[in-house]
């Protein structure tokens, strides 16, 4: 398992690579300055997953973020000083996995990490019969998701969250439930994690992503699939 580490202050990256070291020692700890080290070092590396602090100079987390997502799902969980709800939303919306703010606590970080791993591999595939509601189709042995006969590519976390929704189709579920069956119980409070990955399958499931007919909001309590 490899894990780049990008942050600006060598002293962050010298505690973060030792902790990693210490509590899981197989893993290799890469580490990266700069935005352009980064991208360099996850070019030769090509690691597992990226802690990337949003805060460095002439080329900040967002724009690292914005450039590995042009080529790579590797999963990202942003790094910041600052608790700004639009700074968390801001990197969800260009593809970070999660986010974490200073300062955190190492084995919480270690969760973390560990919870997106696990997310980004996606629900097992199964021998469950395949789901068709109007122009959507599922094969859950496959784990394929069509839309009009077109394949979909879904991330880790998009396909649980949809896998949810279809199994339980008709029925609400609470944000709560959501977010503990996709996420963890520890994240239950994200309520931006779940707005933003609702937003992502409606970009890629529906027609018409703003008048969704499939995945569709019951305010204030959670979100549901409709049942054709």
């Amino acid at each position: 398992m490899k894990v780049l580490i990008v942050d600006d202050e060598p002293d962050v990256v010298k505690v973060l690579r030792m902790s990693f070291q210490a509590q899981e020692p197989t893993w290799e700890a890469l580490a990266a300055y700069d935005g352009e080290e980064a991208l360099a070092v996850f070019d030769k590396e090509q690691p597992d997953l990226v802690l990337l602090d949003i805060m460095m100079p002439e080329m900040s987390g967002f724009d690292v973020l914005k450039e590995l997502r042009r080529f790579s799902d590797v999963p990202v969980i942003m790094l910041t000083a600052k608790e700004d709800e639009i700074d968390k939303v801001t990197g969800l919306n260009l593809g970070a996995d999660d986010y974490i703010t200073k300062p955190f606590g190492h084995l919480e970080l270690l969760a973390r990490v560990k919870a997106v791993l696990r997310r980004a591999q996606g629900m097992p595939l199964t021998h469950e019969l395949p789901f068709t509601s109007g122009d959507i189709h599922i094969d859950f042995e496959r784990r394929q998701v069509s839309v009009e006969g077109q394949p979909v590519s879904l991330t880790g976390t998009e396909y649980r969250l949809l896998y949810h929704l279809v199994r339980n189709a008709g029925q609400v579920l609470t944000h709560e439930t959501l977010l503990a069956r996709v996420w963890g119980r520890e994240y239950t409070d994200e309520i931006d994690y779940l707005k933003v990955y609702i937003s992502r399958l409606r970009n890629k499931l529906e027609k018409d992503p703003h008048g969704p007919q499939h995945v569709l909001t019951e305010y204030g309590v959670g979100y549901w699939f409709r049942k054709s």
